[in-house]
This record gives C-alpha cells, sequence and structure tokens, in this order.
C-alpha cells in the first residue's frame, strides 16, 4: 500500500486539486438550486440553461472587447448574471407566477423553460463549440508537476462568492425575508414579508450563481448550447445527496461529489464517477430519504 501511495502521489495530488476546483463550481451552481427549491419550492429544471446562458455570454463579452480577455472576463462577471438574473426574474414574473409555483407544473414550465433557452441560443450562437481564453495565465509549480493557476483562481472566486452568498442569508433583510419564507410563506406573509418580491429575487440570485460559475468555467472548456445538462444533472445529485432545501447539505455534498469526480476521473473514467454519484443517491435514499441534512416532515 505505502508503495502503491508512493508510486501515484503525483496523481492523487492531480485528483485533489481537479476535484477541488469540480467541488467549489458544483457547489456554486447547485447552491442556486436549492436556494430556489428551499425558498419557493420550485425544482428548477432550466438551471443548467442558466450556466450555459453565462458561459455563453462570456464568450460574447469576450469578442464584443475585441478579444481582450481579462477585459471580456471582468465585463461577463457584471453582463452574466445581470442578464441572467433578469431573465430569470421574467420567467417568474411570466410563467411561474401564473400557474401559483403548483409542483408539478413548474416542473413543465422549467422544462419547456430549458428547451426555449436551448433551441435560441442554438439559433443565435450556433452549434459549435467556441473557445474562450483564460483572461490570466500562469502556471504554479509543484514538486511533480505544474498545475493551472487559473483553475485556482477560479476555486478561490467560487469560494467568494459562496461566504458572499452566506452573508447575504445571515446578515441581509433579503436574507431574514429569504429565511422567513422558507419556514412558513404564508405565516411571514401575515408580518409583512413580501413574499411575491421574494420569490422573484430568490429566482434571479439562483440563476446569476449559475450564470457565474458559467463564466468561471468557460475559459477551461468550451462553451456550446448542450453544456448546461452536466451541471444540472450533477447539481440535482448534490442537492438530493445534501437534503432538498439544506444550503449546508449542497455545501458538504458537493465536495463528496466533485473531490471523488476528481480521484475516479484521475485513476479510472469520468463516465465511472457520475454513474457512482448516481448510486449514492440511492443509496442515500435509502438510508435516509430527506438527504443528509434534509429536515423530516414536521
Amino acid at each position: 500500500m505505502l508503495v502503491w501511495f508512493e508510486d501515484n502521489v503525483a496523481l492523487l495530488f492531480l485528483a485533489l486539486l481537479d476535484g477541488t476546483v469540480t467541488a467549489f463550481v458544483l457547489a456554486l451552481i447547485a447552491l442556486g438550486l436549492s436556494l430556489v427549491f428551499g425558498v419557493m419550492r420550485v425544482v428548477n429544471v432550466a438551471h443548467g440553461e442558466f450556466f450555459m446562458l453565462g458561459a455563453v455570454l462570456a464568450w460574447a463579452c469576450f469578442h464584443f472587447t475585441g478579444n481582450m480577455p481579462l477585459l471580456g472576463f471582468l465585463l461577463a462577471l457584471i453582463v452574466a448574471p445581470v442578464l441572467v438574473g433578469g431573465l430569470a426574474m421574467l420567467s417568474d414574473r411570466f410563467i411561474l407566477h401564473r400557474i401559483q409555483y403548483n409542483p408539478e407544473s413548474t416542473i413543465v414550465a422549467t422544462i419547456g423553460l430549458l428547451y426555449i433557452i436551448q433551441q435560441l441560443v442554438l439559433s443565435f450562437f450556433g452549434p459549435e463549440a467556441r473557445p474562450v481564453e483564460a483572461p490570466i495565465y500562469f502556471r504554479v509549480q509543484f514538486p511533480w508537476f505544474g498545475y493551472s493557476g487559473y483553475k485556482l483562481i477560479v476555486a478561490v472566486l467560487s469560494g467568494f462568492l459562496l461566504l458572499l452568498t452566506w452573508f447575504l442569508m445571515v446578515r441581509s433583510k433579503l436574507g431574514l425575508y429569504m429565511r422567513a419564507t422558507q419556514q412558513d410563506a404564508e405565516i411571514a406573509q401575515t408580518f409583512g414579508v413580501p413574499t411575491r418580491s421574494v420569490y422573484s429575487k430568490v429566482f434571479a440570485i439562483g440563476a446569476g450563481l449559475a450564470a457565474l460559475a458559467g463564466v468561471l468555467v468557460v475559459p477551461i472548456r468550451q462553451a456550446d448550447y448542450l453544456m448546461g445538462l452536466e451541471p444540472l444533472l450533477l447539481s440535482f445529485i448534490v442537492v438530493i445527496i445534501g437534503g432538498l432545501g439544506s444550503l449546508r447539505g449542497t455545501l458538504v455534498a458537493a465536495f463528496i461529489v466533485g473531490i471523488s469526480d476528481g480521484f475516479i476521473s484521475v485513476f479510472y473514467e469520468p463516465t465511472l464517477a457520475k454513474m457512482l454519484a448516481t448510486v449514492l443517491v440511492a443509496a442515500v435514499l435509502i438510508v435516509k430519504p430527506t438527504g443528509l441534512f434534509g429536515e423530516e416532515p414536521g
């Protein structure tokens, strides 16, 4: 065992780095999905398309700035969450609100939204995958190999955004309203909480977080109109394992799935990592149907 560890220490460290980066990005995407479900009780099947829109808008900003990677990246960090969040608010106003947030109807509605966004991007953006240059390129030298400095920046920025979201949840008036609405929307409304406005803002925040993740990830992988499907699947896996509506569970599950994905992808096949994550979902649901940190129905 010790000999194997010494022979594979470089691969183990690479898997840990890749898994950590994946975990931070996955936590950012899944946090938006968990917020929407926790507060609104809406299963947003179009969440992956908000991620894809963030990546496509990052590509557009890159070309708008005349192929200036850093300026395009900074512009995308502002433009993507604003535009995608605005689209989410419009979707809430004209779709989800009109069907009164009925659980079954919202699933069908967000599936429809998924295909509308996907086909519009296909029509205007095209079917080709398009690269986006990283805003900063450097390598961090470790004893065994050099590693992409931009990937480490992605992890740091994702962690910062997670902390910012936590601060919003626990230290702001909107966060107080969100927590009150999550506990009981009807009672919160009787105490003057504008639940209608809270729903709209939560849907926009969830979409904005997914869009920011898309901006961060697109220099690592190319932008294409189908890139939202895998993060959607992994986000659902994370949210189910962690517990529907549990932010703490979402973060813990994201690191479980992300780091295990890193190790399995390095030593075996990426497809196997997705299969084992699905098996883990089934195991968690059998042992604890509400997820690791989900609350038992009262």
